[in-house]
């Protein structure tokens, strides 16, 4: 895990020193995300949309940072901190909106959710299907983030000072980034 992280990005991240405890289950954790993802109609600005909004409604900063740089790179900056802020995003599709909207929910409380938010989605032409792959998405998020938060993982440095400043800026609470960078 760590060979890989210097390969692809030049350190540690901090996330990975923490999986490391056990790469049996990051690995079947990766693979069960990665066969839901593979095997569905949603697109990568829905996924980084899902996961934006789960990560930042979560207070995840980890999440928020890398995956509303993600946001960024697949939409723009202004998009990603409004998705990140829980603020209306009008380059926003329709089914894009609807999908934040949802994950905020999913993450507030489940048990709130209602047939009426459910026909939302239908209503922005997302099938059942997808609604189920979202839903199991943004709970795969939560343990995933749970995980990180509770261990304390802070963002790497590295990650925050690549991010879009207005994405740095939505970013307001959670664990800070770490003061130094994380080291190779």
């Amino acid at each position: 895990m760590y060979d890989e992280d210097r390969s692809e990005d030049g350190y540690v991240w901090n996330v990975t020193r923490l999986w490391a405890w056990r790469p049996d289950v990051q690995q079947a954790f990766v693979a069960l995300r990665a066969g839901l993802m593979d095997g569905s109609s949603l697109g990568e600005r829905d996924w980084a949309v899902l996961v934006a909004a789960t990560a930042s409604q979560r207070n995840d900063s980890y999440c928020s940072l890398a995956w509303g740089a993600k946001l960024a790179r697949l939409a723009d900056a202004e998009t990603a901190a409004d998705v990140i802020s829980g603020r209306p995003t009008p380059s926003l599709s329709p089914r894009e909106a609807a999908l934040a909207e949802w994950a905020g929910k999913v993450v507030d409380d489940p048990n709130a959710t209602t047939e009426a938010d459910v026909k939302g989605l239908r209503d922005a032409g997302l099938g059942d299907r997808e609604i189920f792959e979202a839903t199991t998405f943004i709970a795969f998020r939560l343990a995933f983030s749970t995980i990180n938060d509770a261990l304390g993982a802070a963002p790497d440095r590295q990650l925050s000072d690549a991010a879009p400043e207005p994405v740095r800026a939505a970013v307001t609470w959670g664990r800070p980034p770490a003061a130094t960078a994380s080291q190779p």
